[in-house]
């Protein structure tokens, strides 16, 4: 886990799983990523909140940094 990377301290998170069978409070976390359909991607600022927003719902996510 990089602290600062090359585009200045951001992360980029795409859902690659659907979230139909998945918990209420995992879908919660991941609309909070911004992250709404299938292949959604967004460039969020790599935080610890942010990180353990991943953590949580690492099954549904990917990290392309």
């Amino acid at each position: 886990m990089a602290k600062n990377n090359a585009t200045g301290g951001t992360v980029k998170v795409r859902l690659v799983r659907g979230l139909a069978g998945s918990q209420a409070r995992h879908r919660l976390s991941v609309r909070a990523l911004g992250l709404n359909k299938l292949n959604d991607v967004r460039e969020l600022k790599d935080s610890p909140q942010v990180r353990g927003l991943i953590n949580k719902v690492h099954y549904l996510v990917r990290v392309e940094e």
